[in-house]
């Protein structure tokens, strides 16, 4: 029994010390989800709200970013590519969004709620609204 435990101990200790199995799951992973949702938020915002243009430039730039910062967290190109392309993670991204955007007044159908959204989150200087440019 000792023989089997003393190598699955070492093993098990190897594997926390390592940085890849320190790391959670990019779902997972605070920083990148919430800069995730609130691109979202302000994209939800710019095709509501006819006031409001998205600084595309600038959010490719936060997307490359972004990728920059998972991959020097440890993560791989295989892990960000299977998390970007995940149909659930995508989902769920999405419905913190509306949720958000429902909890601020917006209302399916109402530009005007969205746009209200808008200024609210420039008003608060927000992370959301540096994705935005008012047209």
């Amino acid at each position: 029994m000792m023989k089997r435990l003393i190598p699955a101990a070492l093993a098990a200790v190897m594997a926390v010390g390592s940085p890849a199995a320190a790391l959670e799951p990019l779902s997972q992973e605070k920083y990148i989800n919430d800069r995730l949702i609130a691109a979202r938020i302000a994209d939800r915002i710019r095709r509501e709200c006819p006031g409001y243009n998205a600084r595309m430039v600038y959010a490719w730039n936060q997307a490359r970013a972004l990728k920059s910062y998972a991959r020097n967290k440890g993560y791989s190109e295989a892990q960000i590519d299977t998390f970007l392309d995940s149909k659930e993670d995508k989902r769920r991204i999405y419905a913190v969004a509306e949720d958000y955007l429902t909890r601020q007044g917006a209302r399916e159908g109402d530009p005007q709620s969205f746009c209200r959204v808008g200024q609210q989150e420039f008003a608060n200087n927000s992370y959301i609204a540096t994705f935005l440019v008012a047209r």
